[in-house]
């Protein structure tokens, strides 16, 4: 007879532990990276599902997987374990490796892990830029975000638990083509979509994302609803709710113009870097063109986010990226993202 264990049940305040975007932005940041290594690795071998449903991870019993994943006639699956705090890499033929989940960098956490693979016998490489972020920095050279909170990374996962236990009920009355319940590693949200069977406008494309990418995911409409735990101008976990469809796409077509374009000018960059990081000697991620004056500020990954700051001072509405090779705009007035 197996030994006799006392349980004690979870509170409520377990059940749906509170997850403030200060107390953990750093273990966030650096969780979303290992995940984006994570998802990629799935993205390189998984064969391709409507809507990109093949890339996603799921959340399990102690954390999230990658379900099995194909390797020519051999299968693997990698979770992260947020009970344990490990990366678990598990072969259909008995191979089993795994990683502390601890402090350390993005980089060191993708070396270990592509060398993990290749010794159970999986060779792959991956695309390491970031995707859906607007810091690019490729895996292997990604020494910045190196924080993990097991306490918080673990509340994330209890969260993501409880979410998906209360979307799982709400996707069975749906009685319709609807996806599974699962975590975007790109956004770092859980969702639900439900589609109503009729093809979608051309998506326009998003930040930091090709355009086949979002217009193979938004290719008919949709009503989506999920969790994330917040980022950039929402200062706090939220559930959110969001559709695409036919009369949307016409009327955001329309109403998506940009009112400040003629406050554009023929501006000389005032810097070749941040000009305010450059006068205290401080660094930044990436850089912003001010396109009324000239104003070359850093972006809002880098600590002093000189190009909002900018903004507020003097109202300045347009800002174009000062990346080479990007020319995407950014309208603080109207809240828009345009594309040149």
């Amino acid at each position: 007879m197996a030994a006799e264990q006392s349980l004690t049940l979870p509170t409520d305040t377990d059940v749906w532990p509170s997850l403030p975007l200060e107390a953990w932005r750093d273990t966030y940041a650096t969780l979303h990276m290992w995940m984006q290594v994570i998802g990629k690795i799935r993205l390189a071998l998984a064969p391709m599902v409507s809507h990109w449903w093949q890339v996603t991870l799921y959340v399990t019993s102690r954390g999230l997987t990658t379900s099995p994943i194909p390797y020519g006639t051999r299968i693997f699956q990698i979770d992260f374990d947020f009970l344990d705090h490990k990366l678990l890499i598990q072969t259909a033929d008995g191979g089993t490796l795994s990683l502390a989940l601890a402090p350390r960098s993005v980089a060191e956490f993708y070396r270990e892990t592509m060398a993990a693979l290749r010794s159970l016998g999986i060779e792959l490489s991956i695309w390491t830029t970031p995707v859906e972020v607007e810091d690019r920095t490729p895996f292997e050279k990604d020494y910045k975000h190196a924080a993990y909170d097991p306490e918080y990374a673990q509340r994330c996962w209890r969260v993501l638990a409880q979410a998906t236990r209360v979307l799982t009920d709400f996707r069975s009355r749906f009685n319709a083509k609807v996806s599974p319940v699962h975590f975007f590693w790109g956004a770092f949200d859980l969702a639900v979509t439900r589609f109503s069977g009729r093809p979608a406008p051309q998506h326009p494309g998003a930040p930091y994302l090709a355009k086949f990418v979002a217009r193979e995911a938004y290719s008919h409409e949709v009503s989506s609803c999920g969790f994330w735990p917040g980022g950039g101008p929402v200062d706090r976990a939220v559930f959110y709710a969001a559709r695409v469809n036919v009369e949307d796409e016409k009327e955001k077509v329309m109403a998506q113009q940009c009112n400040h374009l003629n406050q554009i000018r023929n501006v000389t960059p005032s810097a070749q870097g941040c000009e305010d990081c450059l006068k205290t000697g401080d660094t930044w991620v990436h850089l912003r063109l001010c396109l009324s004056c000239g104003h070359v500020g850093c972006c809002d990954s880098s600590k002093n986010k000189h190009a909002t700051k900018h903004y507020h001072k003097t109202s300045h509405p347009i800002i174009r990226s000062f990346e080479p090779g990007e020319n995407w705009r950014w309208c603080y007035l109207d809240q828009l993202f345009m594309e040149s």
